[in-house]
């Protein structure tokens, strides 16, 4: 029988750095004996312009923002556990959902952090846990230490408004 160890793949945000879905990815493997699996998602940036509307003369290569997207990977991840942290880093070419369900595809369990834009946040989330094959933990903004912007706000006061329009005595539960 092949045995593997405890995997915990976790989604580091470039914007975030995802550090408490980091530590707590990592407290999980260490409590098991396990390892951490690091993923970010990159993609090819397009030409920048110019101002004269021209692009520019040099057009970044994918090497180059492979490792570009590698070298802030290592730097996140050092940053939230230190140098030392003994977690495999990954950068993989492409969409970042597809990205981690392939990476979580045979580990024991998926960390991401909450996304911070109103617009994807439910559906990324519900999205990578119907499609993974390993239980999925998404740290909630309120966990993360994030603060609720006006704007935040405001769009989940949308979102609730959406949800019960045209439903006359439709409420939001209570909690």
């Amino acid at each position: 029988m092949d045995e593997h160890p405890y995997t915990v793949v976790v989604g580091v945000s470039p914007g975030s750095a995802s550090p408490t879905a980091l530590r707590w990815a990592h407290e999980q493997a260490a409590q098991r004996g396990g390892r951490v699996v690091a993923v970010r998602a990159w993609r090819t940036t397009g030409p920048q312009a110019t101002p004269s509307g021209t692009t520019a003369a040099r057009v970044p290569s994918s090497t180059d923002t492979e490792h570009e997207a590698m070298s802030r990977l290592v730097s996140d991840v050092a940053a939230v556990l230190g140098p030392d942290h003994g977690v495999e880093l990954r950068v993989v070419r492409g969409d970042r959902r597809r990205a981690l369900l392939d990476a979580a595809r045979d580990a024991d369990l998926l960390v991401v952090d909450a996304p911070r834009s109103i617009a994807s946040a439910p559906l990324f989330a519900h999205r990578l846990v119907y499609a993974a094959s390993c239980p999925v933990v998404v740290m909630p903004p309120r966990i993360s230490g994030e603060p609720r912007t006006p704007l935040e706000r405001a769009g989940w006061a949308a979102v609730r408004a959406a949800g019960s329009a045209g439903r006359p005595g439709l409420g939001t539960p209570r909690g």
